[in-house]
């Protein structure tokens, strides 16, 4: 699957993410932030583009209805943000921290998450499409009545994952691992696993496995 990269500007001033606040509306653009701590913060309606943001920790910071387009965070820490009701496109998280992250009726669209912390994260009511989870932590991270379009689960961990009222159609998660997911047997049809995955789905499913 073929995911639009973020558009970044090759030559990008450093600022501080605290400037936001000097700005008339609360956005950013074309800059790199790196090293900023912007913690316990309660800005609505943030407005993102054309960034590198690198080593910066946002813990239990409130971002809801946030816009982030063209977007490359990378080492930052996310616990405990809210970024619910946001649209979140062309955007890629590597090696990040977002444990815990409220991501509840949020847009997303060509996004990545590379080698990153999502467990305790949720997903629910959003509208997923081009989305790669790569090498992430998903354990107990919720997509409840989520819409997922060419989203790809590759080598995740999803221990107890919840897809409640959630169409696996088409989706792979043949090379992530679990033991257990909350999903409806309706839901899996048309989902990508692999026959290891297969005899557990059975053995969940109640069947009596016999070679």
């Amino acid at each position: 699957m073929k995911i639009d990269s973020p558009k970044i500007s090759a030559v990008l001033p450093t600022r501080n993410f605290q400037d936001i606040f000097y700005e008339e509306d609360p956005e950013l653009e074309m800059c790199q932030v790196i090293d900023s701590v912007f913690e316990n913060e309660v800005v609505g309606r943030v407005r993102l583009t054309n960034m590198v943001i690198k080593n910066c920790r946002f813990n239990h910071t409130d971002f809801i209805n946030s816009d982030i387009t063209d977007v490359w965070f990378e080492n930052c820490d996310f616990s405990n943000v809210n970024l619910s009701k946001s649209s979140i496109h062309r955007v890629v998280f590597k090696n990040s921290k977002c444990l815990g992250v409220d991501f509840s009726e949020t847009r997303f669209g060509n996004v990545q998450f590379e080698d990153s912390v999502l467990n305790l994260a949720t997903f629910g009511n959003s509208k997923l499409e081009k989305v790669k989870f790569n090498g992430t932590a998903l354990k107990s991270s919720d997509f409840f009545d989520c819409k997922l379009k060419n989203v790809e689960f590759q080598v995740c961990n999803l221990e107890g994952a919840n897809f409640d009222q959630t169409s696996l159609k088409g989706i792979d998660i043949s090379t992530s691992t679990f033991e257990s997911l909350i999903v409806a047997i309706e839901d899996l049809k048309g989902c990508k696993v692999s026959s290891l995955q297969a005899i557990q789905f059975a053995a969940l499913m109640g069947l009596v496995i016999k070679d």
